[in-house]
Order: structure tokens, then sequence, then C-alpha cells
């Protein structure tokens, strides 16, 4: 697996979903940002409009849970059609199983990190999940800064990642641009999300080309 560019829809123009992400034919993901106002300040989409998007991109849906009782929730999405489902392990109950659940159903388990929350506690989870998403700003809005504090953790993720031999994907999501990728890849995530660097470029396709070469030149 090679590097993976996963632009978000949080910055795009939501009332053309599926014209923004047709915009978007090189990504090879589509990340879908779903707040509900309770995990994270701010209130976005919900399982009906993902599952209507899930139908017709072209690209897998990469669907960020920033809800409240992802157990609850989480599965529905995957059976919506969603290739991947993150859940943050700070809501999560049960993560393990919920983890097992998502899989079961067909779809990617992906566990997310605030900027704050440690890896280490968590290490013995890394068999369990598909891709691990570290957050590089502190969840709920698009456009914030780069958090450098974070690389450290990465780091630290990608040598745990290869002390238990996982194939895990290690995905990077806050104030990735052309000025922040390079250092993420360094430290060792192969997965991006872009929201804002993409969608803010006259030619949206063109930045994830960009993003995905200039991440390619570090992480090799």
């Amino acid at each position: 697996m090679g590097i993976q560019i996963t632009p978000s829809i949080l910055n795009a123009d939501l009332a053309h979903l599926a014209d923004e992400v047709a915009r978007i034919p090189g990504a090879d993901w589509v990340h879908v940002d779903v707040m509900d106002n309770h995990f994270v300040p701010n209130l976005t989409l919900g399982l009906p409009v993902v599952a209507s998007l899930a139908r017709v991109a072209e690209q897998p849906l990469d669907a960020h849970l920033m809800i409240a009782d992802p157990d609850r929730w989480a599965p529905a999405y995957a059976e919506a059609g969603c290739g991947s489902v993150t859940f943050h392990v700070e809501a999560a109950g049960a993560p393990v199983r919920l983890a097992r659940e998502i899989r079961g159903l067909g779809a990617r388990a992906s566990m997310a990190l605030k900027p704050a929350t440690p890896i280490e506690p968590y290490e013995d989870l890394l068999p369990e999940l598909d891709t691990l998403l570290i957050m590089t700003v502190e969840p709920g809005f698009g456009g914030q800064k780069f958090l450098d504090l974070c690389l450290p953790k990465i780091r630290r993720a990608r040598e745990l990642m290869r002390r238990h031999g996982v194939e895990t994907w290690l995905q990077v999501d806050g104030g990735v641009s052309l000025e922040t990728i390079e250092r993420c890849a360094d430290a060792g995530a192969d997965v991006f999300v872009a929201g804002s660097a993409v969608y803010a470029a006259d030619d949206p396709d063109a930045m994830v080309a960009e993003l995905r070469a200039r991440a390619e030149a570090a992480s090799a």
C-alpha cells in the first residue's frame, strides 16, 4: 500500500456534494466528517446524506465519526456502504468489540485519537484495527493550523506498528497541506486527509496529485 490522499468534503460546497466529489477523481478515498454537536462543538452530515453519497461516489467513503456513542451508531455507516468507518477511542465504550463489528460488516475499522490522547495505552489494539487516525488538530472544525506537537506521536505509532508486525494504515487529519504533508510522511503516516488545501485550490484534483507527490518524495 502506497501513499493515499483522502480529501475531506467538510470544506466543499455541501449543497452540491456529488459534483464536488466528481472534482477529485484522482483521490483514493472521500473523507466524510460526521459531527453531532456533542462529542465536538459542531454539527455536520448524518447517516442519510452519507448513505446517499455512498451510492453515487466513484471512490469509497471514509467516514470519520466525531460523535458520542459510536458503539451504537458506527455499524450503521458500514451498513450504509462506507468503505472505512472511524470511531474515536475517547467516545467508545468497547473499542475492540466495535472494531470487530465494523470489520464483520465489510468495512475497514479505524480508531481515531485526539491530539492529547497518547497511543501507548492502545498498543494492544493495533492488530484489531485496519487504520489508526491521529488527529493533528482538535476535532470539530476545518481550516485549523497543523499541530507539530503531534509529529512525535506519529513516529511512535509507526514504531509500534513495526514492533507488532501489523499492516495497519496510519492516517493523519488536520491542517494537512503542501507545507505540512512532508513532515507527516517523514514521521511515518501513509494516509492523508486534506480539506481546505484541496477545496480551496483552483484545481482540486491537481492539488491531490501535488500532495501525493510531496508525500511520496518524503516517505521515500
